[in-house]
């Protein structure tokens, strides 16, 4: 009897380990729609930092996300996006990946009334299956019902390395060291909030991409999907 292909997948893990890479390969190989979750929170915070609003006022913040329609759409041109993020008809794929957005994501993020204006976009649109959904929350909180969950995991240091590489091949100012400190900042924020805290959902297959080439990340996630 053939097994029957996942109709979610979930995958979860911190920043730059490498969770986009490798949902937008396999959404690719198997036809299916690549999410990324994070550019929606991206997006809020680019906003909330161009209105001027105060990061730390969650009220004001969370009105924002209640009232922004967020569209995410195939790549429209190949620059290096896996997606393209609209606000109002605006492309504002690329500002989403600036520094200050890096810096200022994870706070906003852990604010309840952002997380349920997101999550309830993501789950309509997962729930239509055929969908590989990338963030932290997915399979712990989006979509538990998700037929497969990986988390991608990868030291600090090693993730710091990677978002310094990117930042440096798109002409960005980028200092390896406060990228790090920045890193280990957001993953404690991430994993102590207390709402949808990053953490690998209990039926998750973890894989550490510390020592694998993004080859053999796919490799050992096309296998699991088999």
């Amino acid at each position: 009897m053939t097994k029957k292909r996942p109709d979610i997948i979930a995958i979860d893990g911190p920043a730059a380990s490498g969770k986009s890479t490798l949902g937008r390969r396999l959404a690719d190989a198997l036809g299916y729609l690549f999410f990324d979750t994070g550019v929606m929170y991206r997006a809020v915070t680019w906003l909330v930092l161009q209105r001027g609003i105060n990061i730390r006022d969650e009220k004001s913040v969370s009105a924002l996300a209640e009232e922004t329609p967020i569209d995410v759409l195939p790549a429209s041109r190949s620059d290096g996006r896996a997606c393209d993020v609209l606000m109002d008809g605006k492309d504002i794929t690329w500002e989403t990946r600036r520094p200050e957005v890096d810096a200022n994501v994870s706070l906003i993020s852990t604010y309840a009334g952002v997380r349920h204006a997101m999550s309830e976009q993501q789950r309509r649109i997962g729930l239509r299956g055929k969908v590989v959904m990338v963030g932290r929350d997915i399979g712990t909180v989006v979509l538990p019902q998700a037929d497969l969950k990986i988390y991608l995991d990868a030291s600090a240091p090693e993730r710091a390395r990677r978002r310094h590489q990117e930042n440096l091949a798109r002409g960005i100012e980028s200092n390896y060291d406060e990228i790090l400190a920045r890193m280990i900042e957001r993953d404690y924020i991430d994993s102590t909030r207390d709402v949808a805290p990053l953490r690998a959902a209990d039926d998750a297959v973890v894989l550490n991409s510390d020592e694998l080439s993004a080859d053999e990340v796919f490799e050992q996630a096309w296998r699991l999907s088999e």
